[in-house]
């Protein structure tokens, strides 16, 4: 049983403990906070955002330990599952185990220690991922057909909590960097020892949506290439010289996603007929008023079906082949692959949330998908903490 293993694994005084600080309040903060407090690199500053760090990331972390000791369906057993609760569980001591930050080389220890804490979890998602695999893989078709609307809301709880974690890290240790230089060894979002200007993290203070939307594009277009040997032409339009503050990693892997599931439709649907394939098209549109860009991913790949729309958000529904079920080494399903996971797109969509956004897709079956991914221009609205 996983609640008999977590003992064996843990003291019962970091479980009460776990608990305590589950129970604790969350505080949010937003993209325009971060940049702002993080361009000031001050001893001050570095102080108490480490400070601030300290109580907050063991509230979360907390939080989502918690979570994953009582999912419905056996998901709390699996061993990808139990694997992820280590890793939280382990952060979580490694957090608390932390003395009070006093003074600037207390904060330099922290910021250290933190981003371990960020390679510790680097496998979460896809690990994640597997555990819900085995789960379905063992299920009655008649409970996964009920939807497993329990499942799908922790799953998009624990993953937007994953986002700010990560987030708040990245500009935190990167914040560091920006004060100590690269030989500090604190440098964990930018890995450059000269980094770009305009930067705080992950964080771009005029980030191109046009450039990264290539970048992407570019990148999926390789994936394509290799896994079918031919991949149709990327077409983007758009106003290059336009740039607003975002994170240019999290829009990358958006606009990826979308990119990679149009490539995939399209190859497939063309890949036996002597037509050429039209090519993808991606917008990005600057509203003035409505502060959000609008990147619509357009392909002519068959669309989906009617009755798949409402599962496409969902984590136990792919299109494709499920590559999980391949991997038995758990440290060896970060691969990336041009599909079949089963969660691109939620976490599509919670990385566009998180900062006010959104995603959606509109399909018309025999000819194609429509993706509108809107994020927001202004950066003010506060995390969504679950």
């Amino acid at each position: 049983m996983a609640t008999k293993k977590l003992y064996e694994n843990f003291s019962k005084s970091l479980i009460d403990e776990v608990h305590k600080w589950g129970a604790m309040k969350q505080t949010g903060v937003s993209l325009r906070y971060m940049l702002d407090f993080g361009s000031v690199p001050s001893d001050r500053n570095l102080i108490i955002a480490a400070q601030f760090l300290h109580k907050e990331l063991p509230i979360r972390i907390a939080r989502r330990a918690i979570e994953l000791q009582s999912l419905p369906y056996g998901l709390s057993e699996k061993p990808a599952v139990l694997k992820v609760r280590d890793w939280y569980l382990d952060s979580f001591r490694d957090l608390r185990s932390f003395p009070e930050i006093k003074d600037i080389t207390d904060e330099r220890d922290f910021t250290q220690m933190i981003k371990l804490i960020k390679v510790r979890h680097n496998n979460v998602v896809p690990t994640m991922a597997l555990g819900v695999k085995q789960l379905k893989k063992g299920l009655d078709p008649k409970v996964e057909d009920e939807g497993l609307d329990e499942i799908h809301q922790f799953l998009d709880r624990f993953y937007m909590s994953r986002i700010g974690i990560r987030m708040l890290i990245d500009v935190k240790t990167c914040f560091c960097a920006f004060k100590f230089g690269s030989n500090s060894g604190q440098h964990v979002a930018v890995h450059d020892p000269n980094p770009p200007p305009n930067c705080i993290g992950y964080i771009h203070a005029k980030m191109s949506p046009m450039q990264v939307a290539k970048d992407a594009s570019e990148d999926a277009r390789s994936i394509c290439l290799r896994e079918y040997g031919s991949a149709p032409d990327i077409n983007i339009y758009g106003d290059p010289s336009f740039a607003f503050p975002y994170v240019p990693t999290h829009l990358h892997m958006m606009v990826f996603e979308l990119v990679k599931n149009s490539l995939r439709a399209v190859q497939e649907r063309y890949m036996d007929s002597e037509k050429v394939p039209p090519p993808i098209r991606i917008i990005v549109a600057d509203g003035a008023e409505d502060v959000t860009i609008k990147a619509c991913v357009s392909d002519e790949g068959g669309g989906i079906a009617r009755s798949g729309l409402p599962k496409i958000f969902t984590y136990l529904y792919s299109t494709a082949n499920n590559p999980l079920y391949e991997q038995s080494n758990l440290g060896a399903v970060d691969t990336v692959t041009m599909a079949g996971y089963g969660y691109g797109l939620p976490i599509s969509r919670l990385y566009a949330r998180y900062f006010g956004g959104d995603l959606q897709i509109i399909s018309m079956e025999g000819y194609g998908t429509d993706a509108y991914l809107h994020l927001s221009r202004l950066g003010d609205s506060q995390e969504p903490l679950p």
